[in-house]
């Protein structure tokens, strides 16, 4: 190896500030690897860089490299949180930077518990087959606990690199986190190639493995697990770009209203027209005449309308507020939204925090939780798994639904993210839904990215962000399950379990 290899792969093994600074950037370049920019080799070269990196740290050391990671990714892909604090929450320039970085340098320990566990409980002092397992297994037992902690941020998932490659095959079977295991895996491989380069039966064991795993993937990709059923269904997706910051100005209600009124009635006729969520930003029990003469209108020309609204009742002497998706004019055909956004849609110790900064007190940010049993909506004789933004960005929780529904929607409103990687990122998660489930999915945004997805998780078509537009198309009903809907994470858990048993046994026996 020439010097300056051999000088870099010194700064990358050893403790200190030159590995925490490459260990930072590895971060960043696995956000290069995520939509829009699509390049996931270096996702690869970015785990790869960073398993390197551990193996002869002690668990200290450790904490620190995988933090550095941790923060390169987080800073690098999940920083449009400025944008909802800054411009929305209308806080101070400074103060929003400082809690941006707050939470990206937060999220970030999630990594360094990761690689802090790996040194003290589960490396093999001698490096092999047992170690690339163990780690690939170790990572997405972080990408599970990151989706569940403090109601979870599961965002930024490494499987989600994997969308359009081969490797996509594997989601029906065990969802993105399969892929994350097995790219982690391919990308831990590859750091030793070239320390086997003279045992050729470690060599042709992991070339032949490899191209199980990839070649795998496409055949898998070949595969149709779920079966159409019925006739297409008609769709109109309304995007009707409404500005956040008059979203819920009173005095540009009756604007917003007839804005989506408007372009409803110049596509009706399809069976189903979907307007965004909280589209109707008025409390329904306020806003039923409004919906039931839209939908009574809209079912004179053959289309049924569902819509996001805030659903209200009163229980246990006080008023409970949904962020709500309803079929408009059906009975008992509205599903209160589960999965809640932290800040956006409820505010943790909210006692000691509201009025503290104008973020804390942003509109609509006191919903109470739907339950976790809903049924899935009926619709143009179809049944729909509905999902309120944030909520389709869960695996599990998503899969629940979408195995009692013949077709998938999701509404939302991305405006909160403006023109950062946020929505495009959101669009990369609900095509990853579609592919587990092999279904289609409905996704109706307030401004993109509005779009119709088939059940190999490919765009058919959309409508660019920042548009005043309606998208109409076709979809088809499918039935059945795929693995992934009939199992859930029960095998991979399984796989992930035993391996890192085995690895804590080893190093048990080795100390």
């Amino acid at each position: 190896m020439h010097e300056p290899g051999k000088q870099f792969l010194a700064w990358l093994s050893n403790p200190g500030w030159p590995g925490h600074c490459i260990a930072l950037l590895a971060g960043t370049m696995s956000t290069l690897s995520l939509t829009p920019f699509g390049l996931w080799p270096l996702g690869l070269l970015s785990v790869a860089l960073l398993y390197t990196g551990v193996q002869q740290l002690n668990p200290q050391q450790a904490f620190w490299r995988g933090w550095a990671w941790g923060l390169g990714l987080f800073a690098s892909g999940a920083s449009w949180v400025y944008v909802s604090i800054h411009v929305h929450g209308h806080a101070h320039p400074l103060l929003a930077g400082l809690l941006t970085a707050g939470f990206v340098s937060g999220l970030g320990l999630v990594f360094a518990l990761m690689t802090w566990t790996w040194a003290r409980w589960l490396r093999p002092e001698a490096s092999g087959w047992l170690s690339l397992f163990a780690f690939s297994a170790l990572w997405v037992l972080q990408e599970l606990f990151r989706g569940w902690f403090l109601t979870g941020f599961p965002w930024l998932y490494h499987g989600y690199a994997h969308t359009d490659t081969w490797l996509a095959g594997w989601a029906p079977i065990g969802s993105v986190w399969l892929l994350s295991l097995l790219s982690v895996f391919t990308a831990c491989l590859l750091t030793r190639v070239w320390a086997w380069r003279r045992q050729p039966l470690q060599l042709a064991l992991a070339t032949g493995l490899m191209a199980a795993i990839w070649l795998g993937g496409l055949g898998l990709g070949q595969v149709q697990w779920t079966q159409p059923h019925s006739q297409p269904v008609s769709v109109a997706l309304i995007q009707a770009d409404v500005p956040q910051s008059q979203k819920w100005d009173p005095e540009y209600i009756d604007n917003s209203l007839a804005r989506y009124r408007d372009m409803s009635y110049a596509v009706a006729g399809v069976d189903l027209i979907v307007w965004s969520e909280t589209a109707v930003p008025v409390l329904q029990s306020h806003a039923q005449a409004f919906v039931q003469t839209m939908a009574d209108n809209l079912r004179a020309e053959g289309s049924q309308l569902i819509t996001g609204i805030p659903a209200d009742e009163y229980a246990d002497e006080r008023l409970h507020i949904y962020n709500a998706i309803t079929v408009a004019g059906a009975a008992d055909q509205t599903y209160r939204k589960h999965k809640l956004v932290p800040f956006g849609e409820f505010v943790p110790l909210e006692d000691w925090l509201r009025g503290l900064i104008a973020f804390f007190d942003l509109p609509m940010s006191s919903f109470s939780r739907g339950g976790i049993d809903q049924p899935p909506l009926l619709a143009a004789g179809q049944r729909l798994a509905p999902y309120i933004c944030y909520e389709v960005v869960y695996p599990h929780f998503a899969a629940r639904l979408a195995a009692k529904s013949d077709l998938l929607i999701t509404i939302s409103n991305d405006s909160w993210f403006g023109r950062s990687l946020g929505p495009l990122q959101h669009l990369q998660m609900a095509r990853m839904r579609a592919l587990e489930s092999g279904r289609w999915m409905l996704r109706g945004t307030n401004n993109g990215v509005t779009a119709l997805i088939d059940p190999q998780g490919r765009i058919t078509q959309q409508i660019p962000q920042f548009e005043q537009a309606s998208l109409v198309g076709e979809v088809q009903p499918y039935q059945g399950l795929t693995p992934w809907l009939r199992w859930r994470s029960w095998p991979l858990a399984a796989v992930i379990g035993s391996i890192l048993l085995l690895s804590l046994i080893q190093r048990r026996r080795q100390t």
